[in-house]
């Protein structure tokens, strides 16, 4: 019964938030929540903001006929009643208004990063109070760690942070949604299989609503979901995984969920990184994205996308794996034949993360900006060519650079917005 639930669930929040997103763009139209075209953004043309509004609405509407009013957690709820074992659905969903409403504002009126970080962190706060508060966690190889006191800390930091990741990873058409989408299946397929289905329904209408919004987000996009859906859909997955996944007691509870978020997760950490390296802000824009640089060596948009939600669809098919496969008893008893494939297909997972992240985001991308010097400065030696191509790879900045054929000047690749 439950598996329907989530079923309806996902095709009902499909179907309200394709079909209220055409008006979140008027709406947007009318208050002035517009993108325009930037450096930092690869959209082509002002386009308008407010589709997490409509993600909002397929979310409460499908949440209201199918989510029930209180999650149990197996092993806990029921045999150690008290904080952390039931969760509270109309905190996790008033939250979700919170988040929304706080991101709506922001596309309308550009808030400053202090005051959206309080946002985020009252949003977290409430889901918290409502029971989605991780106390323990089991580490493969180690065991269960407990932080009964410090768990609503931990829990806050982990859902701002996986908003802006998500919002970091907004960058280009289809891309946030398609993930999400990709990402909120896989946590209701592991969260059915560690009998929480109130968190796999939760994660099932959160990847509904993506996909009804992707309809009108796909490239060439009509409307945007801005920061009202990005940091929405950020939250819902993190509490899908902190209520699905790590407040369980299975073994993989704390690897499927950064497993299946690895693909945003890998892309904001090597951007701060890169802010941090250079000192600049963090919480500024720039065009040091995976999808930039891709675009840089000359993917469309499309292709882009499409690399990108293959390497997260692998990613999570990973992480259900490790579910379903029967490699172990988990009492140190493995069984040769599932765990041969598990090898092969982690290591076939690292490889496409090699190709992707080193190879195909650097090597080319160096390789292509030496050719394009060459061009551009013929009479420039070979060693010089190098040098500047390993500059510009390490710091995101790239001079313009003049077209030979035509004597114009184009700006290849942009630094810090």
């Amino acid at each position: 019964m439950h598996y329907l639930d989530a079923v309806l669930a996902f095709l009902a929040a499909l179907a309200v938030a394709a079909v209220l997103t055409p008006a979140a763009a008027w709406m947007a139209r009318r208050v002035g929540a517009i993108a325009m075209p930037s450096e930092r953004g690869l959209a082509e043309r002002a386009t308008p903001l407010l589709g997490g509004l409509a993600i909002l609405v397929g979310v409460l509407v499908a949440a209201a006929v199918w989510l029930p009013a209180t999650i149990y957690l197996p092993h806990t709820a029921h045999t150690h009643p008290g904080p952390g074992g039931v969760v509270h659905t109309w905190a996790v969903l008033v939250g979700a208004v919170v988040i929304a409403a706080v991101g709506a504002i922001d596309d309308a009126r550009n808030l400053a990063p202090a005051l959206k970080l309080v946002g985020q962190i009252g949003a977290a706060v409430i889901a918290v109070e409502g029971g989605a508060v991780v106390t323990d966690v089991t580490v493969p190889f180690v065991g269960a760690l407990q932080f009964p006191h410090e768990g609503g800390f931990l829990t806050v930091l982990w859902l701002v942070a996986l908003m802006n990741v998500v919002n970091f990873s907004d960058g280009i058409d289809g891309l946030a949604a398609g993930l999400c989408a990709i990402d909120g299946v896989a946590f209701a397929v592991i969260a059915f299989d560690l009998h929480v289905p109130g968190a796999a329904i939760l994660a099932a209408l959160t990847a509904g609503a993506s996909i009804g919004f992707l309809f009108h987000n796909y490239h060439p996009a009509r409307v945007m979901m801005g920061d009202s859906g990005a940091n929405l859909l950020g939250y819902l997955l993190g509490v899908a995984a902190v209520v699905g996944s790590l407040k369980t007691n299975a073994v993989v509870a704390l690897v499927v969920p950064l497993v299946i978020l690895a693909v945003p997760f890998l892309d904001t950490s090597f951007v701060i990184a890169k802010r941090l390296k250079y000192r600049r802000k963090v919480w500024l824009g720039d065009a040091n994205h995976f999808h930039h640089r891709m675009a840089r060596i000359g993917f469309s948009q499309r292709k882009t996308v499409a690399y990108l939600y293959g390497w997260s669809t692998l990613l999570a098919g990973v992480a259900v794996a490790l579910r379903f496969v029967p490699y172990s008893d988990h009492h140190h008893h493995y069984r040769s034949g599932w765990l041969a494939f598990m090898i092969a297909l982690g290591l076939t997972a690292v490889a496409a993360s090699i190709y992707l992240v080193y190879v195909l985001e650097i090597l080319k991308f160096k390789s292509f900006r030496v050719r394009e010097l060459r061009r551009s400065s013929p009479e420039t030696g070979e060693h010089e060519l190098e040098a500047q191509a390993e500059r510009e790879v390490e710091t995101g900045e790239f001079e313009a650079v003049g077209r030979p054929d035509t004597g114009e000047f184009e700006r290849v690749g942009g630094g810090a917005g």
